[in-house]
């Protein structure tokens, strides 16, 4: 099998941090997933050493054949908002394009394939500091001001920094499937993925050893996510009043135990979902939910799809 290429845009003032998360996920070789991995690049934007930010030189891996023959083109954080983009690189975009590849930003990139022409009709994000002035120099976008990214199948454009990521392992997960994604996650000690509908400004934080009552009851749920669980069961597990359980759950995860509890039923879900082929009453059983009803509206509640059609995008061959 073809190694699907993935190609990141370099170029002088580039963004240290969004380029490094891509190399990170993209160019490390992984042979303990047990999958056709990807096949790394870089292109040059511009002539001579490439200077990033910080200092940093970039050797680029070879010249236009790459764009040509890309599978994924990533174009991560551009120099600034206002500086003119190459005709020669919209050009090469706009032909990428159209002959079927994808075409991904990160944070500012947007406004190199807002350039292009190529968010004409999408749905697309930026960084939050950003979200006005896309919106103004390109009126004809609809931008979604507060996701961390945005799938249009295509055209994927991620907010700034961190969210790159996001949308990275998004695309593990599209290409590979929830399993190979999470476990990039934990090899990069890094939350599992999230949800690109999640807003910019949430922050959902690793549980800190001092939690250690709440880091037991909270693998304790993990091992058997099919147990019914009430509020009052977690708090007697953990040994504390449900106000204390409150309180812990907001200071370590910004969520009330309900809403984390939700979430990884939900999250169970769409790993079955994707990676087997049960019944849609035995996904209801395994994952602990009352009934098919409420498990329905909680998953599109939190997903944005039905479990059918999510099983439909995402099942694995």
């Amino acid at each position: 099998m073809k190694n699907h290429l993935v190609v990141a845009l370099i170029y002088n003032q580039l963004c240290t941090f969004e380029f490094g998360c891509t190399v990170e996920v993209f160019a490390l070789k992984r042979p303990e997933l047990g999958v056709t991995w990807y096949e790394f690049a870089t292109y040059a934007v511009d002539e001579g050493p490439i200077t990033a930010a910080g200092g940093i030189t970039i050797t680029p891996t070879a010249g236009d054949v790459l764009l040509e023959n890309a599978d994924t083109i990533i174009v991560p954080g551009w120099r600034g908002v206002e500086s003119e983009v190459p005709q020669k690189l919209i050009d090469q975009l706009q032909a990428a394009h159209a002959r079927g590849a994808r075409i991904c930003s990160i944070c500012t990139g947007a406004f190199v394939l807002a350039a292009a022409g190529l968010l004409n009709g999408h749905r697309v994000t930026t960084h939050w500091r950003f979200t006005d002035l896309l919106a103004s120099m390109y009126p004809e976008l609809t931008i979604q001001p507060n996701e961390l990214y945005v799938d249009e199948e295509s055209i994927v454009t991620a907010a700034g920094s961190a969210a790159g990521l996001d949308m990275m392992l998004h695309l593990v997960r599209k290409d590979h499937g929830a399993k190979v994604a999470n476990m990039v996650a934990q090899r990069m000690v890094i939350p599992p993925h999230r949800e690109g509908g999640q807003s910019q400004y949430a922050t959902r934080q690793l549980v800190s050893t001092s939690d250690a009552p709440i880091s037991n009851l909270m693998d304790w749920i993990r091992s058997d996510l099919q147990r019914p669980i009430t509020i009052k069961d977690m708090a007697d597990k953990a040994a504390v009043s449900t106000r204390t359980l409150h309180r812990s759950f907001m200071d370590c995860t910004g969520l009330t135990p309900y809403d984390w509890l939700l979430g990884e039923r939900v999250a169970y879900a769409k790993e079955l979902l994707e990676s087997s082929r049960v019944r849609l009453s035995e996904v209801v059983e395994k994952t602990g939910f009352g009934s098919e009803e409420s498990f329905r509206r909680h998953f599109r509640n939190l997903v944005g799809v039905s479990p059918t059609s999510y099983r439909k995008q995402f099942a694995r061959a």
